[in-house]
């Protein structure tokens, strides 16, 4: 997801790359680098779970997750609701098998996958519980759901509803376990995406908040300071740590979910 509230668009011609609405974060885009670490960062430190296995993206957006998966997995699937971002995903990605449907009611037979990859979709759902119901239905006993979201504590401060207008119900860690827990997985592991050393040092330089800088850029409708733009390109997934400890802290949530 975009910073919270920004609506931006970018070429697309020829299947290179989707419009960037907000709704979804796209690669290639020196403005959007930030945003886009971010999400890659949980796909990389848990793609070891997906080698060799039978793999379903659900939510795939613009694909470059599930062509990152599809480096390791026997087999993977692409799911999206927008026409669009599945066509995008058949012409830029062949080696991902892109189907179209809802998240609600999974198209795919009960037992028949190892592993559901869910990153940054399930904030955006309005039946949440549904969806992970559908995630335990299609995956075998023993198979893992790894998902993540926006933790609100930290995305949406002191707020009823989320600043993301694309986004129906953001979820701290409790809240998250306990939806999993409902849905009838197991928790296995619950841990936090958070700022490096590097990032902690653009937060300084960057008035005391590199994403406030970043968003408050993207309102005002101008150009990018140059040093703005600069330390937003540069950013790589090793600045992000991941850590099970200070939950409540992190910026985002990633969960393993095993169902029993």
């Amino acid at each position: 997801m975009t910073a919270p509230g920004t609506v931006a668009d970018t070429d697309h011609r020829d299947g290179e790359t989707l419009p960037l609405t907000g709704e979804r974060t796209v690669p290639g885009i020196a403005e959007e680098n930030y945003w886009f670490r971010r999400h890659e960062v949980a796909y990389a430190r848990l793609l070891d779970r997906c080698a060799g296995k039978t793999v379903l993206e659900a939510g795939s957006g613009e694909g470059y997750g599930a062509d990152m998966i599809a480096g390791v997995a026997s087999k993977v699937t692409g799911l999206d609701y927008d026409a669009g971002a599945v066509a995008h995903v058949r012409e830029r990605y062949p080696r991902v098998e892109m189907i179209q449907g809802n998240l609600a009611d999974l198209p795919l037979d009960d037992d028949s996958v190892d592993v559901v990859v869910n990153f940054q979709v399930i904030e955006h759902l309005w039946d949440q519980g549904q969806f992970l119901r559908e995630c335990l239905r299609v995956l075998r006993p023993g198979g893992e759901l790894l998902i993540s979201t926006p933790n609100r504590i930290t995305f949406s401060p002191g707020r009823d509803t989320p600043l993301n207008p694309f986004h129906t119900r953001e979820l701290d860690a409790a809240e998250l376990a306990e939806l999993l827990v409902e849905a009838g997985f197991e928790v296995s592991r619950m841990i936090g995406v958070h700022h490096g050393p590097n990032l902690r040092a653009l937060d300084a330089k960057h008035g005391g908040s590199f994403i406030d800088a970043q968003i408050e850029r993207a309102l005002a409708g101008q150009p990018w300071p140059a040093d703005l733009t600069a330390d937003v390109a540069a950013v790589t997934i090793d600045d992000f740590a991941l850590l099970a400890e200070d939950i409540d802290a992190s910026l985002d949530l990633v969960a393993i979910a095993v169902k029993p």
